[in-house]
């Protein structure tokens, strides 16, 4: 599993003209699945990006969590993530799960987001043609893969 976590003052997603997810201060997260992914993956995917440090204390230094701002997530499947662009110009996604395998992995990471958030959680649509828009806060973006644990 690999996740492109952003944190952000507001983003959205907008699938065919209507807004699907919407938050303000708190974390995007593009999120991508292989068909090796394990449950421990994802519990521990999900620990990390919602005890992930990277919002500011009051002495301006990154040391909260989205947990201890009390902000949100949304969180968007993203395939692409594990895009190969080794051989030509045309990338091949072969790494990525397919829809059988990714739909219940992404529906399980959301409910243990929601879980380890203590509140619910805004998404994408699986599969959609989605506009995601945000507003980037610091730049902070951060690049977390579940097989780079060690």
């Amino acid at each position: 599993m690999r996740l492109v976590i952003q944190r952000v003052t507001e983003a959205s997603v907008t699938i065919e003209k209507k807004v699907k997810g919407k938050i303000d201060h708190g974390l995007l997260l593009l999120a991508g699945f292989t068909p090796d992914d394990t449950d421990e993956d994802l519990k521990w995917m999900a620990a990390k990006a919602v005890q992930l440090r990277i919002f500011n204390d009051e002495a301006g230094k990154m040391n909260l969590s989205v947990q201890d701002v009390q902000g949100d997530l949304l969180v968007i499947s993203q395939f692409t993530l594990f895009a190969s662009t080794k051989k030509g110009n045309r990338p091949s996604y072969t790494d990525a799960a397919p829809p059988a395998i990714a739909v219940p992995l992404y529906e399980k990471f959301v409910l243990l987001l929601e879980q380890a958030l203590g509140k619910p959680v805004q998404t994408g649509e699986f599969g959609a043609d989605m506009q995601v828009s945000l507003l980037n806060d610091g730049p902070v973006t951060i690049v977390i893969d579940s097989k780079n644990k060690a």
